[in-house]
């Protein structure tokens, strides 16, 4: 392990130094150790998210750039670990908010399993949840369901309302992702990055489930804007950890213009996200990221830092060439994954979904 590999690293853009603690008491330089031993393996990121997730502040109780340092610090040293983990602290919050406002299903021991998150939406596939005499059940078929072969638990979205039925609403439920009725359709992930982590379709029938919260709760809490800037921590760590190969080489070599040229560049984008994710963590604790003002700074944050991904992996890969991405098994590795992993945003189409944001009331700040 190289000296920066898993070194500490803090949205706000200070660096910690060894024994330096975030606030939830947990070290920094410990984290990114224990993630880098992951070393892309599913099953080491699994157990590592259940051990260290009990140790971190959840977004909104006041230790919010805590966490967020946390996460890009493990990112920063293997993608594969934060992405696990931060799927695991996010089910593991939302659960936590649905039983504080008294509608949740009973979260004691929830901290000692793996859980999963299973919200996204695709054309033709749909997961239906109908209320029978012995409880709710699923039906349907659930696109970008990430591990569901290997986690315990996972919080899916369904569809309380018959197809097109208006309005339509969607409720969140826990599954035991061992019941009988779950289906795992192996094979269809294919991807080269964050090749341990398959995304793929899952089956529901008659599964038994237990609703989180009442209809469309999920999606309107304040927390579902606080994730959605949770998982652009991740993507700003890995980012740094591809500088870090930049910077190594700039290090090592004679002076390149060229070079140094593209790493001052990355600096200013990485620093201008970072301070962004800090800014944004601040907002949450204040309680000025709720509501509207909630979605619109999640859109901004998660444009700005992926935008800022885009620009490091472009900028040190035509600084490196391609020797580390053919001969540096971790290099390659992470650059694969973040490439993967940032493309949950939608590019153009978020940008323009914060173009009609702007134009219906939301305030342009500038």
């Amino acid at each position: 392990m190289t000296e920066s590999s898993a070194a500490a690293v803090r949205v706000g853009g200070v660096r910690s130094g060894g024994a330096r603690r975030d606030g939830s008491g947990a070290d920094l330089d410990r984290l990114g150790a224990a993630a880098w031993a992951v070393d892309g393996d599913a099953e080491r990121a699994i157990a590592f998210a259940v051990d260290v997730a009990v140790d971190l502040p959840r977004p909104g109780a006041g230790r919010t750039s805590d966490l967020f340092d946390a996460l890009a610090t493990i990112a920063a040293a293997d993608l594969t670990a934060a992405r696990v983990l931060e799927a695991h602290i996010d089910a593991l919050s939302i659960l936590a908010q649905a039983d504080a406002d008294a509608d949740a299903v009973e979260t004691a021991g929830a901290a000692d399993r793996s859980w999963g998150v299973f919200a996204a939406e695709a054309p033709r596939q749909r997961v239906s949840a109908t209320r029978e005499s012995d409880g709710w059940h699923l039906d349907g078929g659930k696109p970008w369901c990430s591990l569901a072969g290997s986690l315990d638990r996972a919080l899916v979205t369904a569809h309380t309302t018959a197809e097109g039925v208006t309005p339509a609403h969607r409720r969140l439920f826990a599954v035991d992702l061992s019941a009988p009725g779950v289906t795992v359709q192996n094979g269809a992930w294919v991807a080269t990055g964050l090749t341990q982590v398959p995304s793929g379709p899952v089956d529901f029938v008659a599964v038994a489930a237990e609703p989180v919260g009442a209809d469309d709760w999920y999606l309107t809490r304040p927390g579902f804007s606080w994730g959605g800037i949770q998982v652009a921590a991740c993507w700003w760590g890995g980012a740094v950890g591809v500088a870090r190969r930049l910077a190594a080489a700039a290090a090592e070599r004679e002076p390149d213009q060229i070079m140094r040229a593209h790493l001052g560049a990355v600096d200013l984008a990485l620093l201008g996200a970072g301070a962004a994710l800090a800014d944004a963590a601040a907002m949450i604790d204040a309680g000025e990221a709720v509501g509207e003002a909630g979605t619109l700074l999640a859109a901004r944050v998660r444009g700005l830092v992926a935008r800022t991904v885009d620009e490091v992996l472009g900028r040190v890969g035509h600084a490196l060439g391609p020797a580390p991405l053919a001969l540096d098994a971790r290099h390659a590795r992470r650059t694969a994954d973040l490439t993967l992993y940032v493309r949950q945003h939608h590019a153009e189409r978020d940008d323009a979904a914060l173009g009609a944001r702007l134009l219906t009331g939301g305030d342009a700040a500038w």
